[in-house]
């Protein structure tokens, strides 16, 4: 049975497990749905049933991966019924499920505080602890259910791995010192002395220099499913790092009056849907600038493939192919959601850690012609916030959990006015008044950002004024939405949308996972709870 079809039998046979040496029902279970206990219940039995219906309806709905759909019908179970920690912790994997951390959390707090004795309250606490990089806190939940369940091999798993992140990371803190950083050039000088088999027939840089015909000899290897010489690769990571360094966090982009420009989001790791939107709308190229939107990589098989394409096409045309960092682009999401075991099991556990430098010194964002402000997330907590201050931000560090540059990486538009929390634990929610005040105050027409899956790829949003761009079709080969990208001209601003389905079958990411031996993993077929330890090569 794959571990998706697991979880969702386990939301199905729900049970409170209040006697340590009950059975397990609480990760492993199999038993059919339940119904919850009179404690604190329903108004009267028709309630009652009323509010199971609507959870067995919710069960239904998250076998099929209709997330939004399952929130609806347990928030309605929880109306009737508000002290099931049952229906909370159901709830809470269908927010896992769609990356609203900061719900799924919330969610987790309320299913323990309906029923201390109720185990999966919190292991679905541990599990938006750990998604929000929160290890210490996932530890302690994580630690309790596996004392209360010596014998349970998934809760001991996962209490382990949870441990050794903590300690590798309090090993990490200890043995850091300051020291001057030094380019990666720097770092690797003996890179030139690396020997290029004589088996090897793959792309090779002329002169050390990225061309045209390189890119395309390595887009059709990598078609192929075969890996980039480790000497080229280390190559381009430091050209990319030298140019990275000279750039400013807010980059100003000129099109011109008749030049065609496009805007994609998300790509994660989707390298043939990147191919797709490449065969639809043109390779790059001097006459056809691409920006590219962050969250490159993490979920996908193909991560690798994607970025070194992304970053050879910078290379190659530096002033008309623009990439800016997402929220993926960095160290906690790299080791929770596949890209660091990945680029482990295809180089080193070192160029993961380069990885990690260069990913320091992507821009946070783009302004096109002085009208169109690109950024991954979106707005920001502070009035007021103007270009010059993004201009200013020193973005060479992870992500903070607060502030300008998490705000721009991780902030989503909501619909109602003015600001709230965010549905991910990090950053804000903005409403229409709030993009109105930024654009006015800043002369823009509009925003455009990523970061959300969407139905048709794309949604436009606060009057016109707030647009949503995502790439990746067929999200985590579960979503069934469809990819989009954005084109506009130097004289004509409008946004024209261009939507477009997935061209990769789950058996590219099965067969790839068979190639690699199952040394990395690929999350993107890894249920939210147990997308957490990173095995490496």
């Amino acid at each position: 049975m794959s571990s998706s079809k697991l979880e969702i039998e386990q939301t199905a046979g729900e049970s409170h497990q209040k006697q340590p040496g009950a059975v397990n029902a609480e990760i492993a279970g199999g038993k059919e749905p339940e119904t919850a206990s009179d404690e604190g219940g329903p108004k009267n039995d028709q309630d009652f049933a009323a509010a199971e219906q609507y959870k067995n309806q919710g069960n239904d709905l998250l076998k099929t991966k209709e997330f939004t759909k399952a929130i609806d019908m347990y928030t309605k179970a929880i109306d009737l019924y508000p002290n099931s920690a049952i229906y909370y912790a159901n709830r809470s994997l269908a927010h896992l499920r769609q990356e609203s951390f900061g719900y799924a959390l919330q969610d987790g707090v309320s299913a323990v505080k309906a029923d201390p004795g109720y185990l999966k309250g919190y292991y679905r606490r541990a599990a938006a602890h750990m998604s929000l990089g929160k290890f210490k806190q996932a530890l302690c939940d994580f630690e309790f259910v596996a004392k209360c369940r010596p014998n349970d091999k998934d809760a001991k798993l996962k209490f382990t791995e949870c441990t050794k992140i903590v300690k590798m990371r309090a090993f990490e803190r200890a043995i850091a010192v300051d020291k001057p950083e030094k380019t990666l050039a720097e770092m690797y000088r003996d890179m030139e002395n690396i020997n290029i088999e004589d088996d090897y027939n793959g792309p090779q840089l002329e002169d050390g220099k990225v061309t045209l015909q390189f890119m395309k000899d390595l887009m059709e290897h990598y078609k192929g499913q075969k890996r980039l010489h480790r000497k080229f690769a280390y190559k381009i990571l430091c050209e990319i790092d030298t140019y990275m360094r000279a750039q400013p966090s807010l980059v100003d982009i000129t099109v011109q009056d008749e030049e065609k420009f496009t805007i994609c989001g998300d790509i994660h790791g989707q390298f043939y849907d990147l191919m797709n939107i490449f065969d639809i709308n043109g390779l790059p190229s001097e006459k056809n600038p691409y920006l590219f939107n962050g969250d490159f990589v993490d979920r996908g098989s193909f991560s690798v493939e994607c970025i070194f394409t992304l970053f050879g096409f910078k290379l190659l045309y530096p002033n008309h192919f623009f990439l800016s960092r997402g929220n993926h682009e960095s160290i906690n999401m790299n080791q929770m959601y596949g890209f660091t075991g990945e680029v482990t099991a295809k180089y080193t556990s070192a160029m993961a850690d380069i990885f990690t430098q260069v990913f320091n010194w992507l821009p946070l964002c783009h302004c096109i012609n002085q009208k169109i402000l690109v950024m991954h997330g979106g707005l920001f907590s502070s009035d007021n916030v103007t270009l010059d201050n993004i201009r200013r931000i020193e973005r060479n560090c992870q992500p903070p959990e607060e502030g300008l540059m998490c705000e721009l990486l991780w902030s989503d538009p909501q619909q109602w006015m003015g600001r709230g929390p965010s549905k991910r634990g990090v950053g804000i929610q903005f409403g229409p008044d709030i993009t109105e005040s930024f654009c006015k105050l800043n002369n823009l027409d509009y925003i455009i950002r990523s970061h959300e899956v969407k139905d048709m790829g794309y949604e436009v949003a606060h009057n016109g004024q707030c647009i949503t761009v995502f790439s990746a079709p067929n999200y985590c080969d579960t979503m069934g939405n469809m990819g989009a990208f954005i084109t506009i001209t130097g004289n004509d601003l409008k946004p024209n949308y261009k939507s477009f389905e997935a061209v990769v079958s789950n058996a590219l990411n099965v067969i790839n996972n068979h190639l690699l031996n199952n040394v990395f993993v690929c999350f993107s077929h890894i249920p939210m709870s147990s997308r957490w330890h990173m095995p490496t090569a």
